[in-house]
């Protein structure tokens, strides 16, 4: 007789203490069967009982690379382990494994992510019919941020195009436009437009493509003459960082410098002494001399992380005292102690609990579009 899965309720009553000591027996127990895996952007509590800790398409890369690794937990957000199902559950290592599905389990199934839920199917089809009508689609390479559903990714990988993170969003765009003469960037305007400035096009051979309105809110001769199509999407948490915070730390800590992740606006990823990936930002300040001053702009988790690993060149979130109570990621700190002990108890005694898969119907063209990301370089 198949068991019973054990009941997120049995552990609400339960010390930190008590809920970490649970982990880590199941961890001594699984061993390498067992992956979890933990996004930057978790709270210290969780990455304490992570194998690895990384962003999500390096974390979702790793996992599919582990061949001893039986169960794997994502303490991220839901397209973080829908990839990670994508990757880690090919047809191959299926086969490899006698059929055996890896099950990718997500200790909150409310955790998801609001910029890929601004881009759904039905709208990116809807805006591809409509684009169709001006411009011949064999020109346009669909591009869509790792930040979305897989649904998405299947959208553009169907489609010739393909997925990029924020730390090849340019690699993977000089590849599209060495294929084809025009992109459709979903579902982060920011990103987009930061990578295409940054690689000389002009903002007038950009249009922003708003899925509320009648071809996106623009004229048909602005789409026939648009070297770029972006998506009406942005992150909650970068969107709210403005130039006035930069000013801001400016004012407070004379000499700061100030890095920003590309999901910030143009103007404040001008404004910054530097932009880049949440890798990136993260390497900048552990090269950074002692006694170099940096704000930092991103998820406020990741911030307070860095100010207690380097607090001799880390000053804190952009904003400076105003910035206290700001920019963190909610959906990210819906993984907690709590039902991150409930998933790996269950995975221990077999019973499995918030499995994300992917069809393989989705999955096959999701597949494409993240190996040709891979293979752009």
């Amino acid at each position: 007789m198949s068991q019973i899965p054990l009941l997120l309720s049995d552990y609400a009553t339960l010390s930190a203490k008590e809920l970490s000591e649970r982990i880590e027996a199941v961890r001594q127990q699984l061993g390498r069967k067992l992956l979890i895996l933990g996004h930057h952007y978790q709270s210290d509590a969780v990455i304490a009982h992570t194998d690895i800790q990384g962003d999500s398409f390096q974390l979702s890369r790793e996992a599919s690379e582990r061949v001893d690794c039986e169960s794997i937990v994502f303490g991220g957000v839901h397209f973080m382990a829908e990839t990670a199902d994508i990757l880690a559950n090919r047809p191959e290592r299926i086969a490899s494994r006698g059929g055996r599905r890896i099950p990718v389990c997500l200790p909150d199934l409310e955790a998801g992510c609001p910029m890929a839920d601004l881009a759904n199917e039905v709208e990116i089809t809807d805006c591809w019919t409509q684009l169709g009508s001006y411009v011949d689609l064999t020109e346009v390479t669909p591009i869509t941020y790792v930040n979305s559903t897989a649904a998405l990714k299947a959208f553009c990988g169907a489609r010739g195009g393909l997925a990029c993170t924020s730390t090849n969003a340019r690699a993977v765009l000089e590849w599209a436009f060495a294929q084809r003469p025009r992109v459709l960037f979903v579902p982060d305007q920011h990103l987009g437009c930061n990578t295409l400035v940054q690689m000389g096009v002009r903002r007038e051979e950009m249009i922003l493509w708003n899925p509320k309105l009648p071809l996106g809110g623009n004229t048909p001769e602005a789409i026939q003459q648009a070297k770029a199509i972006l998506w009406y999407g942005y992150c909650e948490v970068h969107q709210e960082i403005g130039v006035q915070d930069l000013e801001r730390s400016r004012q407070e800590t004379p000499g700061v410098k100030i890095g920003v992740h590309p999901e910030c606006c143009e103007a404040v990823v001008t404004s910054a002494d530097v932009a880049g990936s949440t890798a990136k930002l993260i390497q900048i300040v552990k090269n950074a001399a002692p006694g170099e001053r940096w704000a930092i702009g991103t998820e406020r988790i990741l911030v307070e992380r860095l100010v207690r690993l380097y607090p001799d060149r880390v000053v804190g979130c952009v904003g400076g005292s105003a910035s206290v109570g700001r920019y963190q990621c909610k959906t990210m700190a819906k993984t907690t102690l709590t039902n991150l002990a409930w998933t790996v108890e269950n995975i221990a005694r077999g019973t499995p609990v918030n499995v994300i898969t992917v069809p393989e119907a989705v999955a096959t063209d999701a597949r494409l579009a993240l190996e040709r990301m891979l293979a752009a370089k």
